[in-house]
């Protein structure tokens, strides 16, 4: 039975939150926290807030450039939905 005393999950952990992709991740995210609550300060939330929906168009574009990931009739139409209804939500 392997050792498994609490200094070894202490050790584990740690390696695993200093792993360079796990840790550009928490990066990440609070790189994003300190935007939205900037954007906060100069924008009210009704007008802010509709802009987070594009998040999965912007991704979906990302994946298709970067990682050749396929783009299909599919997703086309609903980043089209997405992105009308961000503008919709804004304007109207």
């Amino acid at each position: 039975m392997p050792h498994t005393g609490i200094w070894d999950m202490v050790v584990s952990y740690t390696k695993f939150l200093l792993d360079p992709f796990i840790f550009s991740g928490f990066l990440s995210a609070f790189v994003a926290s300190v935007c939205w609550s900037m954007a906060m300060t100069k924008f009210q939330i009704t007008e802010a807030y509709p802009f987070m929906s594009l998040a999965p168009a912007i991704v979906f574009l990302l994946g298709v450039w970067l990682l050749n990931e396929t783009f299909t009739i599919g997703k086309v139409i609903g980043l089209v939905l997405i992105i009308v209804g961000t503008i919709v939500t804004v304007k109207f």
